[in-house]
């Protein structure tokens, strides 16, 4: 395994995106790291901070197919997943396919969404495959998931099931540039700087870098890491639901992925604590009475690491 592949390949990631995005390489990094993991990506930040550009730049990058809902209220699981419909011309039932098929999908706002619209998501982002009118057609491959949330509306939002929030690999959260890149950003557009993505890999470029992320190494002292990690969330008192089996899972497969950035052929308790708060926090519910006095899984999270003995 060439094991400057992977470093080599973010980091032309970033530098393509950065054509259109200021500040976020980190964002940039965690996206390649669900992509190459098979996982789902959720990103909450207020209106304005470049979910939407990162997400269509991504995807741009790499050469995917992108689709773009734009979710509300009214809309139904037909405008998602698609429909059938009688065609006069050909005198037959036809499947019209909804935006849900394509490689990168971007869930905007996706707390607007109805809890009935949301479920036809879950399948999606499960099985890689949609049911329309009891005929199941498989997703192209691959498939992610990258859903917007803006934190601080209330009116016309629904809260995301527990069972929509565990099939997310990770909830990044996408605040304000700092000083320097928001001057940056300034600058670049006062000139006119910002570019147009460019494609710097194919399709099946993609699937053989998530074929090679699989080949990476867990020991067996980094299994039982993740176990304790994992445990520990489940046995707090402030706790009301631990993290899922499918937590663990995920964080070992976002390891991987992550290790293959970085340009190891392993993986290191390093991998784990970058990625374990964005894992793991919003899968974990705190008790009513803990969470009114501010208590967060956030610092529940960074507690355990901090606590846990790291393996050698």
């Amino acid at each position: 395994m060439n094991n400057e592949k992977g470093r080599e390949f973010i980091e032309r990631l970033k530098a393509e995106i950065g054509k259109v995005t200021v500040g976020m390489d980190d964002v940039i990094e965690l996206l390649a790291v669900a992509m190459l993991s098979g996982g789902h990506v959720t990103l909450e930040g207020i209106p304005g901070v470049a979910k939407t550009t990162v997400a269509k730049a991504f995807a741009g990058a790499i050469g995917l197919a992108f689709s773009r809902i734009q979710l509300t209220p009214d809309l139904m699981p037909a405008d998602v997943i698609g429909s059938v419909f009688y065609d006069q011309k050909e005198m037959e039932f036809t499947v019209r396919k909804g935006p849900i098929f394509a490689n990168i999908v971007l869930a905007d706002e996706i707390n607007r969404a109805t809890p009935k619209t949301q479920s036809a998501l879950l399948e999606a982002m499960q099985e890689r495959q949609v049911t329309i009118e009891g005929a199941t057609f498989p997703l192209p491959l691959p498939f992610l998931t990258i859903a917007t949330m803006n934190p601080v509306e209330t009116e016309g939002v629904y809260n995301l099931p527990e069972a929509q929030l565990d099939r997310f690999m990770m909830k990044v959260q996408v605040g304000y540039l700092d000083k320097t890149n928001e001057l940056l950003l300034l600058r670049r557009k006062e000139k006119g700087e910002f570019k147009t993505v460019e494609r710097m890999m194919d399709h099946n470029e993609v699937l053989l870098l998530m074929k090679t992320v699989r080949e990476i190494k867990a020991s067996e002292a980094i299994l039982n890491y993740i176990y304790a990690i994992l445990a520990r969330t489940r046995s707090d008192e402030r706790v009301l639901l631990g993290a899922s089996p499918r937590a663990s899972e995920q964080l070992l497969f976002s390891s991987k992925s992550l290790a293959f950035l970085r340009g190891r052929e392993y993986v290191i308790p390093d991998d784990i604590k970058e990625l374990a708060v964005y894992v793991l926090s919003h899968r974990i519910l705190i008790k009513a009475e803990d969470e009114i006095n501010g208590f967060k899984s956030v610092e529940l999270v960074k507690e355990i690491l901090d606590d846990l003995e790291v393996p050698k």
